[in-house]
């Protein structure tokens, strides 16, 4: 009967014991288990500077051929945005775009432009349209060694194109087209893409703007809001020079209008202070879309000898 009396407790003991592991194990398993789904959900390698040399030459065996020369720039932004905004936001872009694609690897992104440094407003290091039309036609030519058949050039920044971005995509597609490899220029990820948006914000009661304005803040904001891309605290105050309408003169370069408002000279054209994080969503989603659409037909619109290379 001693040991029976004994033996109760050290019972009660071990189901305690058994009851409080249990939860512990469950609760072990879940990290695990959500670890397995984050593995699952990973997205695909497709930044060429991000991989291994095995992953290239994996991916280009399994078909992504295409590859993404995305050129960004370094210029001022107006007050609020960082000066690297063209290459921060080239290089989110890009990757989006092989992503919707599947076929595509996106090459490192250029953080210059052809572009102008200025003393009185020092954030831009510029190129001059040769030297950036001849860094375009090598990396491209370096990617089609490395093995892509084909090669979509593109930039976040308006200057040289298309003086520059068109001509080196036609000298270089009329020299290996005969090769089945093609290189092109995909001119509406950038012009369309943002006049479409402006003609969109004008239609909806915001202000016209172009540099360092809406646009370019609320992508900024969407992209990098929160890894110091924009001063938010300045936002409210991110006012720049009035952007005439289409057709009329302002006080910027070329032949100013006597009669338009006086410059701020701050870096920013327009009036960016109503940015937001859904605006840059907007529009940065319109570039990815347009970009794929275009390249899509491009690819789709080869001749049958090379289409089965892509």
């Amino acid at each position: 009967m001693r040991r029976l009396m004994l033996s109760i407790p050290l019972l009660a003991l071990s189901a305690a014991t058994a009851f409080a592991q249990a939860p512990a194990a469950k609760a072990a398993a879940k990290p695990a288990a959500a670890k397995q789904s984050a593995a699952a959900k990973k997205e695909p390698l497709v930044e060429f500077d991000m991989m291994t040399w095995p992953e290239v030459k994996a991916a280009l065996a399994a078909g992504k051929t295409t590859a993404l020369v995305y050129t960004g720039g370094t210029e001022q932004r107006g007050p609020q945005n960082v000066n690297g905004g063209h290459t921060l936001m080239a290089r989110a872009t890009a990757k989006a775009i092989a992503l919707k694609l599947g076929n595509a690897i996106v090459m490192p992104t250029l953080a210059y432009s052809p572009n102008r440094a200025s003393a009185d407003l020092p954030g831009t290091i510029g190129l001059s349209n040769e030297v950036f039309g001849q860094m375009l036609t090598e990396i491209s030519e370096q990617a089609i060694i490395t093995g892509f058949k084909n090669v979509m050039i593109m930039g976040d920044h308006g200057g040289g194109q298309p003086a520059v971005f068109a001509d080196v995509a036609k000298k270089l597609d009329a020299k290996y087209a005969p090769q089945g490899k093609h290189v092109y220029f995909v001119d509406e990820v950038y012009k369309k893409a943002q006049d479409d948006f402006d003609e969109w914000l004008v239609a909806h009661g915001y202000p016209r703007s172009s540099h360092a304005g809406i646009p370019d803040t609320s992508t900024m904001l969407y992209l990098g809001g929160d890894k110091g891309w924009v001063r938010k605290d300045l936002i409210a105050t991110a006012e720049g020079d009035p952007v005439p309408p289409p057709g009329a003169r302002g006080q910027g370069r070329g032949t100013p209008d006597p009669n338009a408002p006086p410059r701020k000279n701050n870096g920013i054209s327009g009036d960016a202070r109503r940015s937001s994080v859904a605006l840059g969503k907007q529009a940065f989603d319109i570039k990815v879309d347009y970009a794929v659409k275009q390249i899509t037909g491009f690819l789709a619109n080869q001749p049958k000898a090379s289409t089965q290379q892509q």
